[in-house]
């Protein structure tokens, strides 16, 4: 990945010599590229997943129907300018060199939109079209400033501990989000109807629970955790040299480069079958994300306080099993990884949409749940939080390995170009899956055929995944 004999740090800190491209590693380099996914996955937990988005649905639009409609939309629109967009910035960006001026920039936005989504207030004129716009803003904003953080891994650690790397800094987004979301729904967001949050408190800073302060808090709080904990990456990580080049000219010559990024992407059938793998199976994880809390509040009758606990779990689980995943991707490689990763899918999946209140795994019949049985008392609930803790475990190695796979494939002069592409495939298509989940749950009239169609997208993404050849065994 550097110039021969010579490698940047690794992880653990072990002295090792740099590249020669870089200015020489501080200190804590490494730690403070990791809580790049720290600062972020807040607005990721928060308000896209648990807090924000079912408030809009239940309280700013007029019915949860339209809510969950809109916000669909304004989802695909943030994605579709992803996909366009995020190539171009990154050939853009490899013309002129350095990354933390492009981070920077973005996070502008991003910041700006979490603002805006405090002034959702319900009832209030507007109020559905800021929420909106803040999310859509604030969505490209933190998508692409992670384009360009992600296109400095090759430059921080060694080929050989790039699955450690990745691995680390998901596991570190999802601490980050299980502490963001025990702040929030613990300290912040309050039952309008009791006034008490999850813990059983009154909110903090006298946030007004009938106004929902709490839930539109989320935001603001979400752009305030990442402008303190995105400083250490500003202030600790060496950034490629910036090169004499002008920006008109880098626009031109990045369009180009992109060009025939394109032409090679798809003339290197490794890479060109990788990046459609990971469109496919990433549109199936956004969908069983977007619709898992769904089915369990259909399904089994879920309340608030049983899905946020469940993502409480979810969250936990990720985070071992990002850790777990990056050794296990720096031992065996990101292809196994993200193979193995999928069969669990698939097989927890099935499992997944085999419950409900009386059955689990299709035919066992259980009996009715028990008044005042307490949380999750009920065999069906149990299997469920088991099958979804282990997905969350899996989520995690998934993505990380991902990224850790297209390093490998990537030429290294290009890396950025490939980010780009491959936030691309990430997106082109996110609203695919969502679509034919929809389709099919209201032709069926079934949430579980609905479900079973995301397993379709994970078994295509493991057929198409199986045909790329390990990087390992190139070396």
């Amino acid at each position: 990945m550097s110039d021969a004999g010579a490698q940047p740090p690794v992880v653990s800190g072990d002295p090792e010599p740099r590249s020669g491209s870089l200015p020489a590693l501080r200190r804590g380099a490494v730690p403070a590229w990791l809580l790049f996914d720290w600062a972020a996955q807040p607005f990721f937990t928060l308000v896209t997943t648990f807090v924000f988005a079912p408030y809009f649905a239940s309280a700013v639009a007029a019915t949860p129907a339209e809510g969950q409609a809109l916000w669909g939309y304004a989802t695909a629109a943030a994605g579709l300018a992803i996909a366009v967009l995020a190539p171009v910035l990154g050939a853009i960006a490899d013309r002129t060199g350095a990354r933390k001026p492009w981070i920077a920039a973005f996070s502008v936005p991003f910041v700006f939109g979490c603002g805006l989504l405090y002034f959702a207030v319900p009832g209030a004129p507007g109020g559905i079209a800021i929420a909106l716009v803040g999310f859509a803003i604030a969505t490209l904003g933190v998508e692409f400033a992670t384009v360009f953080t992600n296109a400095m891994m090759p430059d921080l650690v060694p080929r050989q501990r790039l699955g450690r790397l990745s691995g680390s800094g998901w596991a570190t987004g999802y601490a980050g989000g299980l502490v963001s979301l025990v702040i929030a729904l613990g300290l912040m967001a309050a039952n309008p109807e009791t006034g008490r949050t999850l813990l059983g408190f009154e909110p903090i800073l006298g946030l007004d629970p009938v106004l929902r302060e709490g839930d539109r808090a989320s935001g603001p709080f979400s752009a305030l955790w990442y402008l303190v904990f995105v400083l250490p990456l500003f202030l600790l990580v060496p950034d490629v040299p910036r090169r004499a080049v002008g920006l008109g000219a880098a626009v031109g010559e990045g369009l180009s480069d992109l060009a025939r990024t394109l032409r090679m992407a798809r003339a290197n059938r490794q890479v060109f079958t990788f990046l459609l793998a990971n469109m496919i199976y990433k549109d199936g994880l956004v969908a069983l994300f977007a619709f898992g809390g769904i089915y369990a509040a259909g399904v089994l009758d879920w309340s608030s306080v049983e899905i946020g606990t469940f993502g409480i779990l979810l969250t936990i689980t990720g985070t071992f099993g990002a850790v777990i995943g990056g050794r296990l991707d720096d031992r065996l490689g990101p292809r196994p990884v993200i193979a193995g990763a999928l069969v669990v899918l698939i097989l927890c999946g099935l499992g997944l949409v085999s419950v409900d209140r009386d059955t689990v795994f299709f035919v066992i019949e259980v009996a009715p749940a028990a008044v005042g049985g307490g949380l999750f008392s009920t065999l069906p609930e149990q299997v469920f939080l088991v099958l979804g803790g282990v997905l969350g475990a899996v989520a995690g190695p998934l993505q990380a390995a991902s990224r850790t796979l297209l390093v490998h494939l990537a030429p290294r002069e290009r890396v950025t170009q490939y980010f780009g592409l491959f936030a691309l495939s990430g997106k082109v298509t996110s609203f695919l899956a969502p679509l034919s989940v929809g389709l099919v749950t209201a032709a069926t009239a079934s949430q579980a055929a609905g479900m079973a169609v995301i397993l379709a997208f994970f078994s295509l993404g493991l057929w198409l995944l199986l045909k790329v050849r390990d990087p390992r065994s190139a070396h």
